[in-house]
């Protein structure tokens, strides 16, 4: 088993003072006992000038990306392509195909976040309305428009291959212009957002969700794009993704955050912990993602030639 644990670490204070009082007894055995086998597929000289942090693409999407053999481009891990895929649609090899979410931007006095998609809880009927009301403006750019079964919103077009976009889970809960470049395509997208915006501003559908409470949908984020892939470069079929931190980072809850790694702790990394032979365990914080396996040496051994990492150490550097 390859373990893919995403979200594993975050830069704000909050995050490391919950991390600290993380207690991971099997992270802390496998650490001491493996050995780290790579680092982040992307070149340090493709990070941003920023920080790697600022990387469109996450750390864990880019990891995925090579373990399917798809070529490591930031901000052009073609993820839409292969969701749609999955979701019973055709995306031929080199085509552009982008994931368009519905969304909530909140507008504060000097920034405007994006909000959690998940909190709009959107009924089926309303993703419909909605997607039926967009359409004009999409297919107007000679962009394909297409629902899924699954309800997800998928747009189509050859630009789409080249242009350049954040991961969502980059941007939930932060400042929508850091996220948003000034290439050609993408003040395009830019320009899409405040039709958008206009158009849902006066629906109907938004008045009646705001008179009972619920958020209105006032924009959308397109991401997931790059060239379709072919479909035998999918994820190996031994590579397990658990995502179990995720929902707690990006709401906050430190607490939660700390159990779902206990959780993790004391479940697959102490299964993992006892494996051996071709056993990968791979984490990914918000910089940079590492892969670590079973030592070509006895452990003891790597213990003499010095005093391994500490799981809080190795959290932090992600």
């Amino acid at each position: 088993m390859h373990l893919v644990i995403p979200f594993a670490s975050a830069l704000s204070e909050a995050a490391a003072q919950a991390a600290g009082t993380l207690a991971l007894p099997h992270l802390e055995r496998l650490l001491a006992r493996w050995t780290a086998e790579d680092a982040d597929p992307m070149p340090a000289a493709a990070m941003p000038e920023d920080g790697p942090e600022y990387t469109l693409s996450l750390p864990h999407e880019r990891a995925l990306a090579a373990l399917r053999g798809w070529p490591v481009v930031d901000g052009l891990v073609p993820l839409a392509a292969a969701a749609a895929r999955e979701d019973g649609l055709a995306p031929a090899p080199g085509s552009g195909w982008g994931l368009v979410t519905p969304a909530h931007w909140h507008v504060g006095r000097d920034e405007i976040h994006l909000l959690d998609p998940a909190a709009l809880a959107l009924a089926d009927d309303e993703a419909a309305t909605l997607h039926a009301a967009l359409a004009p403006l999409f297919e107007e750019l000679g962009w394909r428009w297409l629902r899924a079964p699954g309800g997800r919103w998928y747009a189509s077009h050859e630009s789409l291959a080249t242009l350049r976009t954040a991961s969502m889970d980059r941007v939930i809960g932060r400042n929508v212009d850091l996220w948003l470049n000034d290439d050609p395509g993408a003040l395009l997208v830019r320009r899409l957002q405040s039709e958008v915006q206009m158009l849902l501003y006066t629906h109907p559908l938004n008045d009646q969700r705001e008179a009972r409470g619920a958020m209105s949908v006032n924009s959308f984020w397109l991401a997931g794009t790059g060239p379709t892939q072919p479909a035998d470069k999918a994820l190996p079929a031994h590579v397990v993704v658990d995502e179990r931190l995720r929902a707690p980072l990006l709401g906050d809850d430190w607490s939660a955050w700390a159990e779902a790694w206990h959780a993790l702790d004391a479940g697959p990394l102490r299964e993992l912990a006892q494996a051996g032979g071709e056993a990968r365990l791979s984490l990914a914080g918000e910089r940079l993602a590492r892969t670590w396996r079973p030592a070509s040496r006895p452990w003891w051994k790597s213990l003499l030639g010095g005093r391994p990492a500490s799981a809080h150490r190795v959290l932090e550097a992600l």
